[in-house]
């Protein structure tokens, strides 16, 4: 498979997996004074553009992906990460109405990768 492909998707995970826990990490740190909780996560955000913008630039450049195509992918990939972590770090349940949300993102996805020819 051309790197190209299976870049982009990968850097983007990433970038999820960083975004996350520069979103929502805090919220494990109450008594973080807010200032406190918007400079680490600007810190932590700052890794996170370091893997979406290298991510999104090679799939288009190279005309691997649409736009579109790599946003719709992004939010997929941005739900599928929080499900995670919301389960492993925040300890809450996943519910049925969250997966069926996840099922009409990949439904999404599906027609955005659909050849229009």
């Amino acid at each position: 498979m051309h790197q190209s492909l299976i870049l982009p998707p990968l850097l983007l995970f990433g970038s999820n997996i960083v975004m996350t826990f520069a979103w929502y990490g805090h919220l494990k740190r109450p008594s973080w004074p807010i200032w406190l909780a918007i400079l680490v996560s600007w810190g932590i955000a700052l890794l996170e553009y370091c893997l979406a913008v290298p991510a999104n630039r090679i799939g288009y450049t190279t005309g691997a992906y649409s736009g579109q195509q790599l946003k719709v992918m992004q939010e997929v990939i941005t739900l599928a990460v929080f499900a995670g972590f919301s389960v492993l770090v925040l300890g809450e349940p996943l519910r049925w109405t969250y997966l069926a949300a996840m099922a009409c993102l990949v439904a999404a996805v599906v027609f955005v990768f659909l050849p229009v020819d």
